[in-house]
């Protein structure tokens, strides 16, 4: 399903350097955690984008966090769902913000987000 989405086929055929998979990671922790202020359709776009990064290196965040995503992903469990709390809180402590915003800015401008077709943020 998230596959054949658009954000899923530009993450396919665009590198990522790993401070920009970290973002992806925390953006994914943000939406599971359920303080994503992105509009529903830029939280399916940025989840179509982890699906295809998540096996990428990151730069700062640990590998281990793609299994707690998945078990998440798969039964968001109170247990589960403290955890992923607590992890985008590290998460976000980890990456700078100049980094994150400059992140976003660029999935604007590559129309992966904001715009008519993603929503506005």
């Amino acid at each position: 399903m998230t596959a054949h989405h658009p954000a899923a086929l530009w993450a396919a055929r665009t590198p990522l350097p790993p401070r920009h998979v970290d973002c992806v990671t925390a953006i994914m922790l943000k939406i599971l955690d359920g303080k994503c202020k992105m509009a529903p359709q830029e939280k399916a776009a940025l989840a179509a984008v982890y699906q295809v990064v998540k096996d990428q290196p990151g730069e700062r965040l640990e590998a281990t966090l793609h299994l707690l995503i998945a078990r998440a992903l798969a039964a968001p469990e109170p247990a589960l769902l403290e955890a992923i709390y607590e992890q985008r809180v590290l998460a976000e402590t980890r990456i700078s913000r100049p980094v994150m915003k400059g992140f976003k800015a660029w999935l604007r401008a590559e129309g992966v987000i904001g715009g008519a077709a993603a929503g506005d943020q």
